[in-house]
């Protein structure tokens, strides 16, 4: 390829003149950087910040064009503000844009949450450590019944979805139908539904901008779609397989060390499945992580998933990263390098999960986004989606359930109810629901509470 030819791929430029200024992958770099580190909120705060930085204020990209590519990663799973960042990467600086700018949205979160795990697991028993973390528990619980409700607000439009949901809730709830059969029926009902009964499967049009953003941006409306961006079938297959070959010798290279049973190699395998089943969001697929590292695996406790959930709320990145946390856990639980090399093993099982979480969220967009923008708004594609989000409701609710009754009953239901663990789980309610407070400041108050009472009552 000609070096020009080249510069014209690596810096679009808008398709009629006009007075804007090609980025530079170190402009962009240093971009994507800091936004890893401000990226809290979850995937609405987070979307909200690439919004009125990208559209608003640096014009890097169209409102319609945003949009456009935030309904593609949508459609995917995995987190949607992740894959937006790396789609956006990809069309201005192709694939090393896509992974730079992917990348650099989880890493500080990585090793932000890497520390807190090992304060977590090293002085968690500490009576400070331990009074944080109590005020911590329902207020984790308040959040995830409010992320039900902010789903669920979006997703049940009618009784047709309402009916999957409760389905949902009743088969994981009684039933313990496994997480993957539940997305796998949901998907299929949502497949018959968009063929038989198409007008209760329509629901939505995705995420809306609050505001149009006058001039011109780098990737405009008129901006054709750069060379890199286009499917051909021979893009597709060379990218298919570099990833797969990636896939196939790190999971390769922990068989070879740990053997297949091995605690690492075992990860490597249940997160590749646990990153295939995110739709909806991180909350979706914690109770497939939970049926797998605490009942399954014993990589963790239910407690200790709750306390990892609640280190994943107040660091910046994508909510799903709390499986860095589980992995940290599982690491120094099963000591993979032996009982004196405790961090060393909580640090590369962290690392693990985290590498087999993020890889298939980087070969959807490498992969798939040329391909998906034949599908946007197909009936066809998008209602299986609907089914599964419905599904997703009824899950989370499951998972709210599952966290009370943990919190209020601690050590189990026949033995006493904890009033003061109602009482901070309603207040973290009536801060989310009615003052619209943000989960940062919730989780620090109700910490803060957990304090106090732990030292007033000591």
């Amino acid at each position: 390829m000609e070096p020009s030819e080249r510069a014209r791929e690596d810096a679009i430029t808008p398709a009629r003149e006009a007075s804007v200024e090609p980025i530079s992958f170190r402009q962009a770099l240093w971009y994507w950087l800091r936004l890893g580190f401000i990226s809290f909120g979850g995937p609405a705060g987070q979307i909200a910040i690439m919004h009125q930085d990208l559209v608003e204020r640096k014009h890097w990209i169209s409102e319609k064009r945003f949009l456009h590519a935030l309904n593609y990663c949508m459609v995917l799973p995995g987190p949607e503000a992740q894959q937006l960042a790396t789609y956006i990467g990809w069309l201005m600086h192709r694939t090393w844009g896509g992974i730079v700018a992917g990348g650099l949205f989880i890493l500080p979160s990585l090793f932000i949450l890497i520390a807190l795990s090992w304060v977590y697991m090293a002085f968690g028993n500490l009576p400070s450590v331990a009074g944080v973390l109590y005020g911590i528990k329902p207020a984790v619980t308040a959040i995830v019944i409010f992320a039900a409700y902010r789903i669920g607000s979006r997703a049940l439009k009618n009784a047709w979805l309402w009916t999957i949901a409760a389905a949902a809730f009743v088969a994981i709830f009684a039933a313990n139908v496994p997480f993957p059969l539940i997305v796998l029926i949901a998907g299929v009902v949502g497949h018959l539904g968009g063929k038989y009964v198409p007008s209760k499967f329509m629901v939505g049009a995705g995420h809306k901008a609050d505001a149009k953003t006058p001039g011109r941006a780098i990737l405009d409306d008129d901006t054709p779609t750069p060379s890199h961006a286009l499917f051909t079938w021979k893009r597709f297959a060379s990218v298919l397989t570099v990833f797969l070959l990636i896939w196939f010798a790190v999971i390769g290279a922990l068989i070879a060390t740990f053997d297949w049973a091995g605690t690492l190699t075992q990860m490597a395998w249940f997160f590749t499945k646990a990153a295939l089943l995110t739709f909806g969001g991180a909350y979706a697929v914690l109770p497939y992580v939970y049926q797998g590292a605490v009942d399954n695996y014993h990589w963790l406790t239910g407690p200790q998933m709750i306390d990892g959930l609640a280190l994943g709320e107040t660091t910046p990145g994508p909510l799903i990263m709390v499986v860095s946390f589980v992995g940290f856990a599982g690491g120094w639980t099963k000591a993979v390098f032996g009982p004196d090399a405790l961090l060393v093993s909580a640090i590369a099982a962290s690392v693990v999960v985290t590498f087999f979480t993020f890889l298939p969220s980087f070969l959807f967009i490498l992969l798939g986004g040329p391909f998906i923008e034949t599908t946007h708004n197909n009936l066809k594609f998008t209602a299986p989606l609907t089914g599964i989000t419905a599904a997703v409701v009824g899950v989370i609710v499951n998972l709210a359930v599952f966290f009370a009754l943990h919190v209020l009953w601690p050590r189990g239901l026949h033995d006493g109810f904890d009033w003061p663990s109602l009482l901070i789980g309603l207040g973290a309610g009536v801060a989310l629901f009615r003052f619209k407070v943000g989960v940062i400041p919730v989780v620090l108050a109700c910490g803060f509470v957990g304090l106090a009472l732990r030292f007033v009552l000591a």
